[in-house]
């Protein structure tokens, strides 16, 4: 691993090959160098208005070239970068600013009128700045616009040499993100220097990036995974906001993409989409160009029958990874030539160990053998925000919460998260393996399945189905009808003895479903019918 501090990796790049592309938005693009110059000034303005290292300065992770430029100056003036996730609710947002103590916050227009705007804002945050403000529109009256304070602090180098690097302890806290709070209140994660750079080596490692790969990046969320792996690699990064995922691969057509990033939401609607139009015939490929190897996705589980349908369509592997934010956040990948096995997420990045323990008493399993998923890695984190409790065990094992199980080559198949399995007379039911045995059906667009405490069994699997011809005065038998034919697909404790017709199913801003939602109300509404 380069031993380099995170801003490092954009530095390297940009004396390697200043001229070469980095970021492309729009019509617009930035080249290596640019972007180093960049970061350099809002490192100066930083270190002027922040007086010292070691403060918190938020950056809200919108697909945008400052994100990247104002993500790699935090670091470089001495200080920690939050990502700021834009999609939060205000009340989530105050929390995450006030845990983390963040001073500053570079956001641009809309987020930056949202955090003015917040009615629980933070005593600490003293000055929001408001990033793409050269467009002349106005901007909140307690914002500033960045480049404003850039010309009076900072004004650009010109052809002057790069600012001088400074020394850093690699096992310094560099960024701190928060988790998506799935199953628990959101976790501020601290990440060092050390944890980022091994995983961005990691990950371009396992994508196969290089400097003659551009990546098409079609999240809604910039993911400093994507960032800092492409930087590392010198990959060109294509960021494409239209959350319209046919605009996406037209726009990688376009740039001649070699590597596309998408949610496994907006894949699963365009299988969806596809397999409606398709109509018992054939379809044409979608717009991908000679040039794309892969769609990769990670975030939540891709359906693999969703998986197979557009790898057919685009004539490329549409793989999967694994990962949390606690690691940086990726643990395994796929293979991009697409000759993982289905239904797996593939074997872990170099340099990391996986094990599956009795959830227990800890003792590994043996292989195809479910219990609790562990990692051991240089890109675990150093810990969490408000606790000084290590990471993981003294030998170094870090506890994931995932139920999963490890195949005869050392692929991770993941069952399920711990909180969400429940127990039917004994047994361990898996609401994803249920969800996806649901999902097959046509007449489900979506579902969500949850246990129904009972007291003879422990619990009943109860679904939710979302169903893709809505406005049936009674839905009740032709869910019924889907609950008996995935029936006959299950095992006896996974069976489902209670269906429903629900409007959506409760997901995260980035497209992960949040169970404990639909736990919450099962649990309140089956102890109400235990006291009838």
């Amino acid at each position: 691993m380069p031993q380099l501090p995170l801003d490092g990796l954009l530095r390297r790049a940009a004396l390697r090959a200043p001229g070469a592309p980095a970021l492309r938005v729009g019509a617009q693009t930035y080249t290596f160098g640019e972007l180093d110059a960049r970061a350099d000034r809002i490192a100066a303005f930083l270190e002027c208005s922040v007086g010292r290292r070691g403060a918190r300065v938020a950056v809200v992770n919108t697909l945008d070239a400052d994100f990247a430029a104002a993500y790699y100056a935090t670091v470089r003036s001495g200080n920690t970068v939050v990502v700021l996730n834009p999609l939060l609710s205000p009340a989530r947002t105050a929390k995450v600013l006030a845990a983390a103590g963040a001073e500053l916050a570079f956001a641009p227009r809309a987020a930056a009128e949202a955090l003015c705007a917040l009615p629980d804002r933070p005593e600490s945050l003293s000055l929001v700045l408001v990033t793409g403000a050269e467009d002349g529109g106005p901007v909140p009256g307690a914002a500033v616009p960045l480049d404003l304070v850039l010309d009076a602090v900072a004004p650009a180098a010109g052809s002057d040499a790069p600012r001088p690097a400074v020394s850093v302890d690699l096992d310094a806290e560099a960024c701190v993100q928060f988790t998506t709070g799935t199953t628990a209140s959101p976790k501020g994660v601290r990440l060092t220097h050390r944890s980022l750079v091994a995983n961005a080596v990691q990950t371009a490692l396992a994508h196969r990036l290089g400097e003659d790969s551009t990546t098409l990046n079609h999240l809604p969320l910039y993911q400093p995974m994507h960032l800092n792996s492409a930087v590392y690699a010198g990959a060109c990064q294509v960021l494409c906001p239209d959350p319209d995922p046919l605009a996406s691969f037209a726009l990688a057509e376009a740039a001649g993409a070699t590597h596309y990033y998408g949610l496994p939401a907006r894949l699963h609607r365009l299988a969806a989409a596809d397999e409606r139009l398709r109509g018992g015939g054939p379809l044409p490929g979608l717009p991908a160009g000679p040039r794309l190897t892969a769609v990769l996705s990670g975030g939540s589980a891709l359906n693999p029958a969703a998986a197979r349908s557009l790898s057919h369509r685009l004539g490329v592997p549409v793989v999967q990874g694994y990962g949390m934010t606690e690691l940086s956040p990726l643990t395994h990948c796929q293979r991009p030539d697409g000759t993982t096995g289905t239904g797996s997420v593939g074997t872990p990045v170099p340099g990391t160990e996986c094990r599956v323990v009795h959830p227990d008493t800890g003792v590994p399993l043996p292989p195809e053998e479910s219990g609790e998923v562990q990692v051991r890695g240089p890109q675990l984190m150093a810990g969490y925000l408000g606790t000084e409790a290590p990471p993981a065990g003294p030998d170094g094992w870090f506890s994931t919460g995932d139920v999963g199980r490890i195949g005869p080559d050392g692929e991770l198949f993941l069952v399920d998260r711990l909180g969400d399995v429940f127990l039917h007379d004994g047994e361990l039911v898996s609401p994803s393996a249920v969800e996806r045995v649901l999902g097959s059906d046509p007449r489900v667009a979506e579902c969500a399945v949850v246990g129904w405490p009972d007291a003879v069994h422990g619990a009943v699997t109860w679904a939710g189905i979302v169903l893709r011809e809505q406005g049936a005065a009674d839905p009740a038998p032709v869910l019924a009808e889907i609950a008996a034919r995935a029936n006959e697909r299950l095992a006896p404790f996974e069976r489902i003895r209670r269906v429903e017709a629900i409007d959506a199913v409760p997901r995260t801003p980035v497209g992960k479903p949040v169970r404990a939602v639909l736990r919450r109300s099962i649990r309140t509404r089956a102890a109400a019918e235990a006291t009838v």
